[in-house]
């Protein structure tokens, strides 16, 4: 059963725009599929390879601004961002790897955040290029509603979630968690850390500058401190890892539908909207302290916990 489920879950999401939802739901399915990819990505790095990235944010940007400077610059559909972010994210990931992947730990998470810091700045100052603060706006809307919208992320998930199953059941998926567990012993195994990272840090970051570009066209307006956002993005990419499960396939999925469903429901609770960060440190901590391996990688505890209830 667990083969088919990746399948049958497709075909039920593939159905959903169809039974007349209204354009609010949609609007949060799409969130929600969209923040699977960005978890997933940072699952393959963090998760599988080790790498704690606070800086994904910067590859988020990237490809938003990588479709948003194609439309107010050269006068291009800004979906052809997508694509084309595929190449310009990958060079600045060789270029953020080349500098950070030198670091181990603590440091390489605190570089990977600085990184993200740089290019929000860059991307307020360099107003001729990306308009600063004033960001960019799209203003032909290519579809009024958001089924299609819909379709196109459910797809970018899809392909994300075969990439990271494909690579992590290959031999660089064992040289990932080979350096998760010991880059050490790794390296005395003779398997090049510092080139295997990169592979990681590349892929990881593609499928989240692919986000980036998505979001652009779906959201029609993107600027510096949205993109670039700490707490909005890289934070919260981590916690919808953290949530559902490290190192899992479907810890990303489950945690991107408990954090977008959780940011929704605190935002419409008035006096509340703004505070729903402290909400997210407040489960953060929960998870960390009884449930350090996430819902999905802790489920037996939580089977365990039903069944104790049962009993009782």
């Amino acid at each position: 059963m667990k083969k088919f489920l990746p399948l049958v879950l497709l075909a039920v999401l593939a159905v959903l725009p169809l039974l007349g939802l209204s354009t609010y739901l949609l609007h949060i399915l799409i969130l929600t599929i969209m923040w699977s990819v960005i978890g997933m990505a940072w699952n393959l790095l963090g998760g599988y390879c080790g790498q704690v990235s606070f800086g994904h944010a910067a590859f988020f940007g990237i490809g938003a601004y990588t479709a948003g400077i194609l439309y107010s610059k050269v006068g291009i559909s800004a979906w052809w961002g997508i694509p084309l972010s595929i190449l310009v994210v990958t060079i600045f990931a060789l270029i953020i790897g080349f500098i950070c992947l030198r670091l181990r730990g603590p440091f390489f998470a605190l570089g990977t955040l600085a990184v993200g810091v740089i290019l929000r700045v860059l991307a307020e100052n360099l107003t001729g290029l990306t308009d600063g603060n004033l960001g960019i706006m799209i203003r032909e809307r290519t579809w009024v509603g958001k089924t299609w919208y819909f379709y196109i992320i459910l797809a970018l998930a899809t392909l994300a979630f075969i990439l990271v199953k494909k690579v992590i059941e290959s031999k660089l998926g064992y040289y990932f968690v080979a350096i998760r567990e010991d880059q050490d012993a790794a390296e005395s195994l003779g398997i090049d850390t510092t080139y295997y990272k990169t592979i990681a840090l590349c892929l990881s970051a593609v499928m989240t500058g692919l986000a980036g570009a998505f979001y652009t066209s779906y959201m029609g307006y993107i600027d510096p401190k949205v993109v670039f956002a700490l707490h909005d993005i890289s934070i919260v990419a981590i916690m919808v890892v953290m949530v559902g499960g490290v190192a899992t396939y479907w810890g990303p999925v489950l945690g991107s539908v408990i954090m977008v469903l959780l940011a929704e429901g605190i935002r419409s609770i008035p006096r509340l909207g703004a505070a729903h960060h402290t909400f997210f440190g407040i489960l953060l901590i929960i998870i960390i302290i009884f449930m350090p391996n996430g819902l999905t990688g802790d489920i037996s505890k939580i089977k365990r916990l039903f069944r104790i209830g049962k009993n009782v």
